[in-house]
């Protein structure tokens, strides 16, 4: 009796457990999202999906590999079931109206065989790429045969050409474009009659510099026999709503996967986001051949086989490496992603086409035999809700919307750069500043600043003025009261804490009386090269935003030591030892002073650099540039002279002296790599060995 009751008990718990766990299918809680570091950060899930179609739910048997969707304007699906032989049409929610797999053609049954594309046009006609019929069939909505296009006929064409039509979509003037295989040379243009006008797009040809130098070495016979460098075909377009063609191509390691062509076949698509739009950024970069093999989750770039527009600019690639869906806004920002390998209920195993269901997604997978419709989520629609405010100028719904996504992601930079946006409408331009800075957006950060300082001076030009007339009037009076009070001499012996200011101006004079007179001093040396780590820690802290590129939160004082100290400290060690081989009458203690007072200048001319860069705008930031290249300029001038005057030399001497020292840096950096490297070997010997002994023992 105990043991039914414990049996009892234990079923029950087990019931219990079943019924509060989430099923399989459950969704996860976040995706994510890349920041302008290139980190992925977690972001809610965008789009989740609510249906799964399968063929033979539909009683229409199972799918067998079908390679295209297509979404009318009335909003039926067209499924390209290729390995059936035939056209599926459904309507929005998945259920079916009909399947096509046939038509009379003068009198007598037609078939497909292998159709891989379908495209319906606005008057519900269907176009089919017949791929292994080599044609394209376009049939009525209720699918009587309207014309065939059968392989063009050109002489831009390869003689040994065959047309294997796996694409197309056709523009409201009735012309096809057909991504067929074989066709490197672009996207096939065809007229209204199936006439062939040209190529529209194409991908550049990659190759290393080895291989062509290895086939311009090679005779005419050898060459023949190598391999041809040819563009990547494009694997699918789409049209967007203004006509322009979108095209992705599944090449590896591609910086412009995804294209927008006009009608000259110009690429016009914009990559003004942090990175362009090729889906994931934090990869391995890995040859196509390799990858295969390679167990890591991340490894390899991405690569598209399909694309889609959307409305308001924004658009969708699929990538075949990792089973995910990447959508971009008009300015390429990737606004979220989705999917991923495996079976669960929001994952694909082999998709190979997508579709956008007004704001819903649908995904065909070739390997389950499945059409998944994917809606969006609270956190997707005020994202798709705010992109769409914000083209249409309604600025306070934008702003409005982007609130409601960083209340679910404060991690979201691109939420902030469109709340920036949004204020910037409408004239709120020091708060607009403090949200681009937080989405490091520099562009549009420099517009509201402007702004900004323009309307500051406006309001404060009396103060401003004031103030600025009173420093200029207490300066001219301090100039001339102690241009009165200084004793009129005709030498004015300069004192040692000014040689280092006296040596900006006149370096010959004042490394002179270094030398031989002997005014320097290590001490100050040592403190001007202080000077200069506390003046790059601050720099690097403190610069304007528009010219600082550092992550604030991984800054490390520590770093400065070891880029300034370090290499002063290498610097001096080598152009001593040189030197000493090279005749030089510089000592060691002369060096390291002559080196420190040339350091001068960074210090002297960073300080007003970094107030500067907090009231420049983008275009000014030139100027902040230009202080860096004087200081720059002014150092390496006052060490040639420090050097040439402390070791004596002439001119040429003392530049091969200051090459070869940059060598004997460089030699002596590797023997230090070169040391710690075998005492790092040693260690682990006589730890190996240690633990040898131990475990024989």
């Amino acid at each position: 009796m105990a043991a039914i009751k414990r049996t009892v008990c234990l079923l029950l718990a087990l019931c219990g457990i079943v019924g509060f766990a989430a099923p399989g299918y459950a969704l996860p809680d976040y995706s994510y999202n890349y920041s302008y570091w290139g980190d992925a950060e977690p972001a809610p899930y965008p789009y989740r999906a609510e249906k799964h179609v399968y063929g033979k739910e539909l009683g229409i048997g199972h799918f067998n590999t079908p390679q295209d969707v297509f979404v009318a304007a009335d909003r039926r699906i067209y499924i390209a079931d290729t390995g059936n032989n035939r056209i599926v049409c459904l309507d929005e929610y998945g259920n079916l109206i009909r399947t096509i797999d046939g038509f009379l053609h003068n009198g007598e049954n037609d078939d497909f065989n292998k159709p891989y594309g379908v495209f319906v046009d606005d008057k519900n006609e269907i176009y089919i790429a017949d791929t292994h019929h080599n044609r394209i069939v376009q049939l009525t909505n209720d699918g009587s045969l309207v014309g065939i296009f059968e392989s063009p006929d050109s002489s831009i064409l390869p003689e040994n050409f065959q047309y294997f039509p796996l694409k197309l979509q056709v523009d409201k003037a009735n012309r096809m474009y057909v991504v067929a295989q074989g066709a490197y040379e672009g996207i096939m243009e065809l007229d209204g009659f199936g006439g062939f006008k040209g190529y529209v797009g194409t991908n550049k040809v990659r190759f290393s510099p080895a291989d062509l130098l290895w086939k311009r070495l090679s005779t005419k016979e050898q060459a023949e026999q190598m391999e041809l460098f040819l563009p990547i075909e494009f694997s699918n377009i789409d049209l967007d709503e203004r006509g322009f063609i979108y095209a992705v191509s599944s090449e590896a390691n591609s910086n412009a996967p995804i294209k927008r062509f006009n009608p000259s076949g110009e690429d016009i698509l914009r990559r003004e986001g942090y990175f362009p739009p090729i889906g994931d950024v934090d990869v391995i970069r890995v040859e196509a051949a390799a990858g295969e093999d390679v167990g890591l989750m991340n490894t390899g770039s991405s690569r598209f086989i399909d694309v889609v527009s959307d409305v308001s600019g924004m658009y969708s690639g699929l990538d075949s490496t990792r089973n995910r869906i990447f959508t971009y806004d008009r300015d390429g920002n990737l606004l979220y992603q989705l999917g991923g390998i495996g079976t669960q209920w929001n994952n694909f195993q082999k998709p190979v086409a997508i579709e956008m269901v007004g704001d819903r997604l649908a995904v065909l997978d070739n390997e389950m035999n499945r059409l998944t419709l994917f809606a969006p989520t609270r956190y997707g629609s005020y994202i798709r809700e705010a992109v769409k405010a914000h083209d249409a100028g309604r600025a306070d719904e934008a702003a409005k919307a982007w609130n409601e996504v960083l209340q679910m992601n404060a991690n979201f930079d691109i939420a902030y750069i469109g709340m920036g946006k949004a204020l910037l409408k409408q004239d709120e331009n020091k708060l607009a500043m403090e949200y681009f800075q937080n989405g490091n957006n520099r562009k549009y950060y420099s517009e509201a600043f402007k702004r900004y300082r323009k309307e500051y001076m406006w309001n404060h030009f009396g103060t401003i003025m004031t103030v600025l007339i009173s420093i200029a009037v207490l300066a001219a009076a301090a100039r001339i009261y102690w241009v009165r009070r200084r004793a009129h001499a005709y030498f004015v012996e300069t004192r040692v804490l000014r040689v280092p200011f006296y040596t900006l101006f006149r370096p010959f004079n004042g490394f002179w009386e270094l030398k031989y007179e002997g005014k320097g001093r290590v001490a100050i040396a040592l403190s001007i090269l202080l000077a200069l780590v506390v003046t790059m820690v601050m720099k690097r802290q403190y610069s304007g935003f528009i010219v600082n590129y550092n992550k604030l939160s991984e800054l490390n004082s520590v770093d400065e030591l070891i880029y300034i100290v370090l290499p002063f400290l290498l610097f001096c060690v080598a152009n001593w030892s040189l030197t000493t081989l090279m005749d030089g009458e510089g000592k060691f203690r002369e060096i390291v002073i002559a080196v420190g007072y040339a350091m001068l200048p960074l210090v002297a001319l960073y300080l007003p650099q970094i107030l500067f860069s907090n009231i420049i705008t983008r275009e000014e930031a030139a100027f902040y540039y230009l202080f860096e290249t004087i200081a720059v300029i002014w150092f390496l001038w006052l060490l040639f002279v420090g050097m040439m005057t402390v070791h004596q030399y002439s001119i040429i001497k003392t530049i091969a002296t200051l090459l070869l020292t940059v060598v004997v840096m460089l030699f002596i950096v590797f023997i230090g790599i070169l040391c710690f490297s075998l005492l790092q070997q040693m260690i682990a010997f006589v730890i190996s060995l240690f633990t040898e002994i131990s475990a024989r023992a």
